[in-house]
């Protein structure tokens, strides 16, 4: 007989001293899904990430996450309602395209020599200063220096630009309502910033990202609001996820000499690897949720349409069907999935991964050849959470 929704394992308590991992694992240990309070099923293997993403049954979720919220307008509202990541069908179709075709391979790898520039100097400037914030001197403002140049934003208006990305980002989680009016007040000035580049570029066209996005959606379907939003959501995507996957990467490798010592000795060879192993082991996503759009059996349980329900990052990429010795930090391991599961998959799979990537390499090709030396100066930064995009917490090291 096959179980129904009530049936499905309710989370477990916390137990005093467990990480998130450990909680996510404890909770696997009684079944492939649980369900949360809010009555997300959570799946826990590798092996159900594919059908939780598979359009034929699930869809993205759209505006109910604000209606759980008791949000119904404001500008959080507004991006979630015109941008690509929060919309099905032939809309997110015609908001994703024109990203996708100017956003290639060729144009972000173009972008490397700069990059690395740049890390090299953030490093330099840093070395023999005693403490150093990580995150705030290293992780937050190189992807959002990176982004920035990739819309074309001036290099001195950069700053401004990330205190309000960092802020607004925050709206797009359940979040008290002091921290809600924040991230509203910061996603419209945001909005406003934007609005501001495009009529510059509109004004003065240049060979550049910005331009050719701008031509390929002039009198295309997409509104003025949609065309704006998708520049929001590059800016907003590509600096903090980025910042939280490189600060638990390098809180990773300095936790494991072995594995530092490796890197250093060749960052040629092992780089690639300890970029994928740090996305893997601690990754900045905790869940990719979507919502049932019809009746499913999913592992044995009676889905109804409307379930909301999410692939947990924090066991899927620590799953032994797919990774040997899961819970082992080990930048030489060589059964990654050919596409990394933290970027998610099928039509909605994360468009700055080649960014993210490079943006990854090259800051830690910069502290190993710079900074070998480098160590924690206090506890290991952490990301906490098991939602969307989890939180990070500060990592003060000496170069």
């Amino acid at each position: 007989m096959v179980a129904t929704l009530r049936d499905v394992p309710v989370l477990p308590d916390y137990i005093d001293g467990q990480t998130d991992h450990d909680y996510m694992h404890a909770a696997w240990a009684n079944g492939p899904l649980a369900r949360d309070r809010m009555g997300l099923i959570r799946t826990f293997p590798m092996s159900l990430m594919t059908e939780v993403m598979d359009d034929r049954w699930t869809r993205q979720i759209e505006l109910e996450s604000m209606m759980v919220a008791g949000v119904t307008d404001g500008p959080v509202y507004d991006i979630i309602d015109n941008v690509l990541l929060f919309s099905n069908g032939q809309v997110h179709r015609n908001r994703r395209a024109p990203l996708a075709k100017t956003f290639a391979h060729r144009i972000i790898g173009e972008l490397r020599p700069g990059v690395a520039a740049r890390c090299e100097r953030m490093v330099a400037a840093l070395l023999g200063q005693g403490p150093v914030d990580f995150v705030e001197r290293i992780a937050s403002p190189l992807p959002a220096h990176v982004i920035a140049s990739v819309i074309g934003a001036p290099e001195d208006e950069v700053e401004v630009v990330a205190r309000h990305v960092y802020s607004a980002i925050r709206g797009l989680s359940l979040v008290k309502d002091d921290i809600r009016a924040e991230a509203d007040r910061d996603m419209g000035a945001l909005a406003d910033y934007v609005a501001t580049l495009i009529d510059r570029r509109r004004a003065d066209a240049q060979d550049d990202f910005l331009t050719g996005f701008l031509e390929r959606v002039s009198g295309g379907p997409m509104d003025e609001a949609e065309i704006r939003t998708q520049i929001m959501a590059l800016v907003l995507a590509g600096s903090d996820t980025t910042r939280g996957a490189l600060t638990a990467t390098v809180s990773q490798l300095l936790q494991n000499p072995d594995q530092w010592a490796l890197l250093v000795e060749d960052p040629e060879t092992h780089v690639p690897g300890a970029v994928s192993e740090g996305l893997r082991y601690d990754p900045v996503i905790g869940s990719l949720a979507r919502i049932t759009t019809e009746r499913h059996e999913v592992a044995g349980y009676d889905l109804p349409a409307g379930t909301f329900i999410g692939n947990c990052m924090l066991t899927s990429l620590r799953d032994p069907e797919i990774y040997a010795d899961p819970h082992r930090f080990d930048i030489t391991r060589t059964d990654h999935p050919r596409l990394h599961p933290v970027f998610g998959g099928g039509p909605h799979r994360c468009l700055g991964e080649v960014l993210a990537r490079l943006e990854l390499e090259e800051a830690l090709k910069a502290l190993v050849r710079l900074a070998p030396g480098m160590v924690l100066d206090g506890p290991p930064a952490k990301l906490r959470g098991y939602g969307a995009t989890r939180v990070l917490s500060p990592m003060i090291v000496r170069m």
